[in-house]
C-alpha cells in the first residue's frame, strides 16, 4: 500500500559516462542486455538504479504495452535510484509528475559467488495509482539471503489502468509493465549473479494483488518459478459505500474499464487523451485503479482463476497483518463513531446481516464504534479472503501462509487522524523486511530477522521452514496461529 519515502527521490534520466577500470574491478559495473551500468558499492551489497527495462511510455507509447529500450553505448550511471511514476500525493509520500518511470533497481550481495543465487522480484503497493520502486531499501534481503532483489515500476492509476473503446491493452498496460520487467530479469539475472530459472516474485497490497494476476496472466508464463502474496488476497473485497451490504473487488472488466474512459477530461479520443499534459490527467488519476480482465493479458477475473486453478502451479505463500484495517478505518470514518449509532452503521455495510455480525463483535464501551469496525472488517474483508486464497491454491500446489501480528509495530504512515489502537496495521510487515528507516527494538529485530531468513528460505526452496498453515510472527510469539477461527472465519463464510 502507500508507504513513508525513506528518502527523497528525484526522478533522474540515466545517461552514458566513461567508468575507469578500478570502478569496473569493484564491481560496480554490470553489462545488462542492452548496455553497461555503473552502480554503488559497499561492504554488504552492490545496488543499481534508474535501469530501464522498457522504453519511456510517452507520446504515442502512453497507453501502449511496454515497448523495448534502445541499447545505448558506454557506461550508464545507474546509482539513481529509480524515479516515481507520475503520481498525486498520498499518505505522506510525494506526487510526481514524471510519465518516463519504467525503471527498476537492483540490489545484489557485494561478495562474489560460484553458484547462482535466487532473485527476488519485488512489486510495491499503493492501490495501484501511488508508490514507487525505490521506496524499498532491500539491502537486508540481499545480504542476509545471498539474494539477488530486483524492485520494480510500473504505470499506475490513468497512466497504467486506462481503458477506451477500441484501444489495445486497456486496463492492463500496469500490469503488461510488471511482465516486462520479469521479463528483463530472464535475460539480465545471471549478469548479476542470479538464476533466472529461480525467481520469486512478491508483493504487498496492490503488489499482492498484482500477484494474484500474474498467477492468472498466462502471458506470466515461465516467468517466476514462486510467489508471496502479501496482503493483497485476490477476493479483496471492501464496502463500496454506495449501497447498503455492498461490497466490491478490484477487479474490473474491460468493458466497464473502457466505458468509464469514454469523455474523459471532455476528450472525444484517445489521440486527444494523448495530448494532455501529465498534470491534467492526474485529476482523474484515482478513477483508475482497477485491473481488467477480459484482457489479453489477464483474460479472466483472478478470483475465479483462484477458484477453478486457471493459474501457474508455482509454490505460494499468502499472508496478512493481524489488524489489516486499522489503516483505513481513520481514512473512511475521521471522526469517533458513537457506540449508540454502531448498529445504524452495520445496517448500511452488512444490511439485513447486521444484526449477526453486531452479536459477533459487541462494542467495547470506549464510547468509538470505529475500532469494532476495523476489527470485523479486517476479517471479513482481508483475513478470511486470504484464508480463501490458501485454501483454494492449496488444491494445486504447495501453499505457505503466516500473519503477522506486533501490536506495537512502529507507525510508518505521517498525520494519521488519531484512532483507539493501530496494532499491526495494513503494510507493518514491511518493516520487517525492508530498511524504512524506522528504529526497531531488540525482539522486533528478532522478529525481522527471521521474517527475512523465512522469506530467503521461500526463495531459494518454495518452503518458509514452518509446519503450520499460518504461521504467526510476533515478538515473544512466532508460533502456529489458529487464524480462521481467531478471524471467525467460519461465521463470513456463512452469511457472504
Amino acid at each position: 500500500m502507500r508507504r513513508t519515502v525513506s528518502a527523497v527521490v528525484a526522478a533522474v534520466m540515466a545517461c552514458a559516462v566513461v567508468t575507469s577500470p578500478a570502478a569496473a574491478d569493484s564491481g560496480a559495473v554490470v553489462r545488462t542486455d542492452k548496455g553497461a551500468v555503473r552502480g554503488k558499492v559497499t561492504q554488504a551489497v552492490r545496488t543499481f538504479g534508474s535501469i530501464p527495462f522498457a522504453a519511456a511510455p510517452v507520446g504515442e507509447n502512453r497507453w501502449r504495452d511496454p515497448q523495448p529500450v534502445a541499447a545505448w553505448q558506454g557506461v550508464r550511471d545507474a546509482t539513481t535510484p529509480a524515479p516515481f511514476c507520475a503520481q498525486n500525493s498520498m499518505l505522506g509520500q510525494p506526487s510526481s509528475d514524471t510519465e518516463d518511470c519504467l525503471y527498476l533497481n537492483v540490489t545484489t550481495p557485494a561478495a562474489g559467488s560460484h553458484r547462482k543465487r535466487p532473485v527476488m522480484v519485488w512489486i510495491h503497493g499503493g492501490g495501484f495509482t501511488s508508490g514507487a520502486a525505490s521506496m524499498y531499501d532491500a539491502t537486508w534481503l540481499a545480504a542476509k539471503n545471498d539474494a539477488v532483489v530486483v524492485t520494480v515500476n510500473y504505470r499506475l492509476g490513468v497512466f497504467g489502468f486506462f481503458g477506451h473503446p477500441g484501444l489495445p491493452g486497456s486496463g492492463t498496460f500496469g500490469l503488461a509493465d510488471q511482465q516486462a520487467a520479469m521479463k528483463w530479469v530472464q535475460r539480465n539475472a545471471h549478469a548479476f549473479g542470479g538464476d533466472a530459472r529461480n525467481v520469486t516474485v512478491f508483493g504487498e497490497s496492490a503488489g499482492g494483488l498484482s500477484i494474484c494476476a500474474q498467477l492468472a496472466s498466462p502471458r506470466a508464463a515461465g516467468l517466476f518459478a514462486k510467489a508471496i502474496i502479501q496482503s493483497g488476497p485476490c477476493g479483496l473485497s471492501l464496502p463500496s459505500f454506495t449501497a447498503p451490504g455492498e461490497f466490491a473487488t478490484v477487479w474490473r472488466s474491460r468493458t466497464a474499464t473502457e466505458n468509464a474512459g469514454v469523455g474523459v477530461l471532455g476528450c472525444a479520443d484517445v489521440a486527444c487523451l494523448r495530448a494532455q499534459p501529465v498534470s491534467r490527467l492526474l485529476t482523474v488519476h484515482e478513477q483508475f485503479a482497477s485491473p481488467s480482465f477480459d484482457t489479453a493479458v489477464l483474460p479472466i477475473d483472478p478470483v475465479v482463476a483462484q477458484r477453478t486453478g486457471r493459474m501457474h502451479r508455482v509454490p505460494t505463500m499468502v499472508g496478512s497483518t493481524h489488524d489489516e484495517m486499522t489503516l483505513f478505518a481513520p481514512l473512511f470514518w475521521p471522526q469517533p463513531i458513537p457506540e449508540a449509532t454502531y448498529p445504524d452503521q452495520l445496517a448500511w455495510l452488512f444490511g439485513a446481516n447486521a444484526g449477526e455480525v453486531a452479536a459477533r463483535y459487541p462494542v467495547n464501551g470506549n464510547d468509538d464504534a470505529r475500532d469494532e469496525i476495523a476489527r470485523l472488517l479486517t476479517d471479513r474483508s482481508w483475513a478470511c479472503t486470504s484464508q480463501v486464497t490458501r485454501d483454494e491454491l492449496d488444491r494445486r500446489t504447495r501453499v505457505s501462509g503466516y500473519e503477522f501480528a506486533d501490536p506495537d509495530v512502529p507507525m510508518i504512515f505521517p498525520d494519521l487522524p488519531p484512532f483507539p489502537e493501530y496494532g499491526a496495521y495494513h503494510g507493518s510487515e514491511l518493516l520487517m523486511l525492508f530498511d524504512m528507516g524506522q528504529t526497531l527494538t531488540p525482539r522486533q529485530r528478532e522478529v525481522s530477522d527471521y521474517m527475512i531468513a523465512a522469506w530467503g528460505r521461500f526463495a531459494r526452496t518454495g518452503d518458509p521452514g514452518w509446519r503450520a498453515d499460518v504461521q504467526s510472527l510476533a515478538p515473544r510469539a512466532i508460533r502456529p496461529a489458529d487464524f480462521a477461527r481467531d478471524h471467525q472465519c467460519r461465521f463470513w463464510s456463512s452469511i457472504l
